[in-house]
């Protein structure tokens, strides 16, 4: 079996990103993988994102390949849900590797292939689209506030858990079906942003290992970020209580 021959299901969480959707669609199925299938997984968004994946997965799969399906949910209760979802989901229908992306564009779809190489080639059970190892690199309309909150988060959560990780909060991975079922996506308590750090966590510390490639991580053209103050108070929160349970133990 060839890697483009290797079950990979890219997972997308979508909510009112009905300006972005076609075209994420269209580049992630464009892709040299044959076998990729492509999951949106919309929180019934009221922009019609739903109602556009669906058009859009009839579109793909009219030559009778089943190459892009929709998955609705019917609360919007957060972004690790909506990946829990979608990753068991994938699991279920036989994927071999999952793949996390935003559906804003940020995450660059053509190092999809490279993950996916770097994970065969290692053996790795989880490879990080990585801002933070040489060669990676951030939006230059990024400002300097949110650079330095995002190093900050990463630095932190990093301390606080003992990982070697170098961008621990990345939303861009590729996950083996193994180390998924392993870490029991069932089990996992992060509703928001703060799903990326403990699912990441939680995949080391059940023996699985970690590799990082350099990505740039754009900026979105179209609609407006998730990240809410909840979301951050979650995800600063997050590392300790994944430490205290550690230390209970």
């Amino acid at each position: 079996m060839t890697h483009a021959d290797i079950p990979v299901t890219v997972v997308m969480p979508t909510y009112n990103e009905a300006a972005n959707v076609a075209r994420m669609a269209e580049a992630v199925l464009a892709l040299p993988l044959d076998a990729l299938h492509l999951k949106i997984v919309d929180d019934s968004s009221p922009d019609g994102t739903g109602r556009i994946a669906e058009e859009l997965a009839e579109k793909y799969n009219a030559d009778g390949r089943r190459r892009m399906s929709v998955l609705h949910r019917t609360a919007k209760d957060g972004l690790g849900r909506a990946y829990t979802a979608g990753m068991t989901a994938a699991l279920e229908e036989g994927a071999a590797y999952v793949v996390q992306m935003d559906a804003d564009g940020s995450h660059p779809v053509d190092a999809v292939p490279r993950m996916l190489e770097a994970a065969v080639a290692s053996g790795a059970g989880l490879v990080v689209g990585s801002r933070y190892v040489e060669g990676g690199s951030l939006d230059e309309d990024w400002g300097a506030h949110r650079v330095l909150l995002s190093r900050f988060a990463n630095r932190y959560a990093r301390v606080i858990l003992g990982t070697a990780i170098n961008d621990i909060t990345a939303g861009f991975n590729l996950w083996s079906a193994a180390t998924l079922r392993d870490v029991d996506l069932a089990s996992l308590d992060s509703a928001g942003y703060s799903f990326q750090v403990e699912l990441k966590y939680k995949a080391v510390r059940t023996g699985h290992t970690a590799v990082e490639i350099p990505i740039r991580f754009a900026e979105r053209t179209e609609g407006v970020s998730k990240m809410t103050l909840r979301t951050q108070l979650e995800s600063a929160v997050l590392p300790i209580r994944l430490r205290l349970r550690l230390r209970k133990r």
